[in-house]
């Protein structure tokens, strides 16, 4: 295979080459501590490079936390800093997931007092949010690749929270309309949505109740 040169990577490249040409002579030790020296301060600028890539979500208390990049991961930055603060007033965020760290945020005693199963984080909804004045749960799927809150996600949910007290609340939340309209067929009844696009407006799979949680 053919190794590409850039110019700030030429040096690694080189100092691997020297390696891998010494290899069984007497400067094989040395060739190879050079190469590891290089591909040591590679990774550090790499890891830079990320870091600077980083999505910061701020949520409430001030504490801030880090998700790595890509659209799923901005969807969750908009639930937490602006779904949250208008439609679950003064909520407490208790989980939230990271594309490349599940668990990046995660209320393990709140959870538990709330007979959240913390130990099946891979079957979680993306966001939880909870009001503990009114003593709601949000339930929150960041759509932008998987399915929203269906009728069999619902479901699964409500059979794997069955011992919780709180009132469960489902929201599919949408970057944008486009993604909506993808699948606007396999929405629940009785579940909420919002588009971050258009951050001070939900809509409501019914007529009868608005944004609250049903008898269980």
């Amino acid at each position: 295979s053919t190794i590409s040169y850039r110019a700030g990577n030429s040096s690694f490249f080189r100092s691997l080459l020297e390696a891998i040409q010494s290899f069984g002579g007497g400067n094989w030790e040395s060739a190879v501590t050079k190469f590891l020296s290089g591909r040591t301060a590679l990774i550090e600028i790499f890891q830079r490079r990320r870091s600077k890539r980083l999505i910061p979500v701020r949520f409430t208390g001030g504490k801030l936390v880090k998700l790595s990049p890509g659209a799923h991961n901005k969807l969750q930055k908009a639930i937490v800093e602006q779904f949250a603060p208008q439609f679950a007033e003064d909520a407490r965020l208790l989980y939230l997931g990271d594309t490349a760290k599940k668990n990046l945020h995660l209320a393990a005693d709140t959870l538990r007092a709330l007979r959240v199963p913390v130990t099946e984080h891979d079957k979680l909804p993306d966001v939880i949010i909870y009001n503990e004045k009114r003593n709601w749960i949000f339930l929150v799927e960041a759509v932008t690749s998987h399915d929203p809150m269906s009728q069999k996600r619902v479901l699964e949910l409500e059979q794997m929270l069955a011992d919780c007290p709180a009132g469960l609340i489902y929201v599919s939340a949408f970057p944008d309309m486009a993604e909506f309209r993808r699948h606007i067929t396999e929405i629940a009844w009785d579940t909420e949505v919002w588009i971050a696009e258009l951050p001070e407006h939900l809509i409501h799979y019914n007529g009868d109740k608005f944004l609250g949680p049903r008898e269980r």
